[in-house]
């Protein structure tokens, strides 16, 4: 094998994947917590857009669910790829 076709090789394993450095500033860690601060308290008062929000969100993850499970068995050879 020449030094060629060891190299595609290891560039279609991936071989070479850059890993990216993401920085929190302090603001991105206010709007974090005050989102999650918001949610809670919504939690705690019994609030109805609470409610609400719950609701579809559980939606959304039994659809994804239902989703994944008809698809899954198709896609499974394509995700090892």
């Amino acid at each position: 094998m020449s030094i060629i076709d060891s190299y595609l090789e290891n560039l279609q394993e991936g071989g070479n994947k850059q890993r990216s450095k993401v920085t929190v500033s302090r603001q991105t860690k206010i709007k974090r917590a005050q989102g999650q601060l918001s949610t809670s308290m919504a939690r705690e008062r019994g609030d109805a857009q609470y409610k609400l929000l719950k609701k579809y969100c559980d939606l959304c993850k039994k659809y994804r669910e239902i989703i994944h499970k008809k698809y899954n068995a198709r896609n499974l050879s394509k995700a090892r790829k």
